[in-house]
C-alpha cells in the first residue's frame, strides 16, 4: 500500500479533514492533498515523523509499501509490547513462560 493511500485511510478513519491534519502538522492543505494523491513525492523525514506522530503510527509503517493490510494488527502488537514493557521483570517472565508453553 502506498504512502498516499495510507495517509488518506488514516485521515478518514479519524474523521479528520485535510485542513485539520495540515494545521496539526504545520503544512498546507494542498501539500497534504498532493501527498495523499501521490502527486508530491519524497517527503522529508521531518514531515514523515510529524505525520507518524499525528496518526500514532511508525515512520516505517508509512514508508513500507508492503505494510498496511494488517495495520490494526500492528497497532495491537505495538500496544501489547508497550504494556509488556511496563510490567515487572517477574510478570514479564511469567508471560514469556506462558507464551513458550502455548507454542509447544
Amino acid at each position: 500500500m502506498s504512502l498516499g493511500v495510507k495517509l488518506n485511510q488514516l485521515r478518514e478513519e479519524r474523521r479528520q479533514s485535510l485542513q485539520d491534519v495540515a494545521t496539526a502538522i504545520g503544512i498546507s492543505k494542498t501539500h497534504l492533498w498532493e501527498l495523499e494523491k501521490a502527486r508530491a513525492t519524497n517527503p522529508s523525514m521531518d514531515l514523515l515523523k510529524k505525520l507518524a506522530q499525528h496518526y500514532a503510527v511508525t515512520v516505517e509503517f508509512l514508508v513500507d509499501a508492503s505494510s498496511g493490510d494488517n495495520k490494526s494488527e500492528d497497532a495491537s502488537v505495538q500496544k501489547f509490547f508497550r504494556d509488556f514493557k511496563s510490567l515487572s521483570p517477574k510478570d514479564q517472565a511469567l508471560i514469556q513462560e506462558t507464551i513458550d508453553r502455548l507454542k509447544r
